[in-house]
C-alpha cells in the first residue's frame, strides 16, 4: 500500500516540477497548449485503438474463443486514456505507452506471459459415495491426506434407450 501512496504523492510533485520547468523554457501558454494537444491526440488514438480492440474481441467471441488478450488491452487503453487526460508530461508518456500498439503489445506480452487463463467453470462433481462437492474447496472426501488429482474434461450424457428405439 505504501508504494501506491508514495506514487500518488510523488507523481503530482514531479508533474508540477516538469510543467514549471517546461513553462520557464517555452512559456506558460505554449506549455498549456502542449498539454491540451497531447490530450486531444491521446483521445483520438484511444478512440481508434479502442474500436479496433472491441472488433477483435467480438471476432474471437464469435469463434468461441476467450478474448483474454483483448480484455487486457482494454484495461491498458482505459488506463492510457486516463493518464493522457491527466495534465502533465510524465503521465502523458505512460499514457502513450498504453495506447501505441507496438509498445502496448510488448508490455502486454511480458505481463501476460505470467498469467494463466483458465477456460470454463467448475460447478462441482459427484463423488462415488453420492455426495456432491466443489473440487476447489478441499472438503467432502478430502481430509488433508495430501494432494488430490483432479482430471478435468468434458462429458456428454446419452440416453442408452435412444439407440434401441425405432422411428
Amino acid at each position: 500500500m505504501r508504494p501506491l501512496l508514495l506514487l500518488f504523492i510523488i507523481l503530482p510533485i514531479l508533474e508540477m516540477w516538469v510543467l514549471i520547468s517546461v513553462g520557464e523554457e517555452i512559456g506558460a501558454l505554449p506549455t498549456i497548449g502542449l498539454v491540451f494537444f497531447t490530450a486531444v491526440v491521446g483521445l483520438a488514438l484511444l478512440k481508434r485503438q479502442g474500436i479496433s480492440t472491441v472488433m477483435r474481441a467480438q471476432q474471437k467471441m464469435q469463434m468461441g474463443e476467450l478474448p483474454a488478450k483483448e480484455m487486457a488491452e482494454g484495461i491498458f487503453l482505459a488506463v492510457g486514456g486516463v493518464l493522457l487526460l491527466t495534465p502533465g508530461f510524465i503521465t502523458d508518456v505512460f499514457g502513450f505507452i498504453c495506447l501505441i500498439p507496438g509498445i502496448r503489445q510488448l508490455v502486454l506480452g511480458r505481463l501476460l506471459s505470467h498469467v494463466v487463463v483458465v477456460h470454463g467453470a467448475h460447478t462441482g462433481y459427484q463423488q462415488p459415495g453420492g455426495q456432491g462437492a466443489d473440487p476447489r474447496s478441499g472438503s467432502a472426501g478430502h481430509e488433508g491426506k495430501g494432494p488430490r488429482n483432479v482430471i478435468e474434461g468434458d462429458y456428454k450424457r446419452e440416453d442408452p434407450d435412444s439407440e434401441h428405439k425405432s422411428d
